[in-house]
């Protein structure tokens, strides 16, 4: 399937590692002009030339804070220069932490993850409306649909609100906006996490994967590659039927029903 993605320029944010770089990647393979953004200006800049080499695409990185105004600000002036404008912004830029967040850091979570995604597209959106298209696609989280962690639910809930109120605004400027709710997903902190519960009880690292995957109805972890697909199609010209809905590349999380 063509998902019509090629002269398209796409900005992903987080997108050193993990979902946001496979993200950029899946982007790349099908055409894309692709901007990779990270706080570390030497780490993003080198994911940026490997991804270009491995996709013979133009890639490129750029260093940001998406907490902080003038850093939004300024990424997007950079993106402009290098890309010549930004046609689909994915947000995927948090601050991971290897266990429950502790509650004194909502205040920080809700700056990077809310109001950063909320930043992005405030810069980038006005050049997508003005020319008649664009996509907007926000990571957020399956935490926004379970207890367990105050923080973690708190964040993508408000994440989910948020998309839904920026589609409606954008939806009638050729502006969709969807978020997209992963579930467990075989991350580098994923990766990690794993290791320490394995270490903790003192079982074998395998043993907690089968546990973990027996959560998800295909028996397994999700790949980041794999919610990369669901992203990009979300990113395509063929995903003008979804808007504002929660999308949850999640394997099939056992248990609760969503209609």
């Amino acid at each position: 399937m063509d998902l019509q993605l090629t002269g398209r320029r796409a900005l992903v944010t987080g997108g050193s590692r993990g979902i946001g770089f496979a993200v950029g990647r899946a982007l790349a393979r099908e055409g894309a002009a692709v901007a990779l953004v990270a706080r570390d200006a030497a780490v993003v800049k080198e994911r940026a030339a490997a991804l270009a080499e491995e996709t013979g695409a133009t890639v490129v990185g750029i260093a940001a804070d998406t907490g902080d105004d003038a850093s939004v600000a300024a990424m997007a002036d950079e993106a402009a220069r290098l890309l010549g404008g930004v046609d689909i912004l994915v947000n995927n830029a948090a601050k991971a932490s290897p266990g429950a967040f502790p509650e004194d850091a909502l205040e920080e979570q809700i700056n990077v993850k809310v109001r950063g995604y909320l930043r992005t597209v405030r810069a980038l959106a006005p050049g997508m409306a003005e020319r008649g298209w664009g996509r907007v696609v926000n990571i957020a989280g399956l935490a926004a649909r379970s207890s367990g962690s105050v923080v973690g639910s708190v964040r993508n809930a408000a994440v989910a609100a948020m998309s839904k109120n920026l589609a409606d605004e954008l939806g009638p400027q050729g502006v969709n906006v969807t978020v997209v709710h992963p579930g467990m997903t075989r991350t580098e902190t994923q990766i990690g996490v794993i290791a320490t519960r394995a270490a903790d009880r003192g079982v074998p690292v395998e043993q907690v994967e089968r546990e973990l995957a027996a959560s998800v109805s295909i028996g397994r972890i999700v790949e980041p590659d794999e919610v990369a697909a669901v992203v990009a199609f979300l990113a395509s010209p063929l995903s003008v039927a979804l808007n504002g809905d929660p999308i949850v590349p999640s394997g099939g999380a056992r248990g609760a029903i969503h209609y």
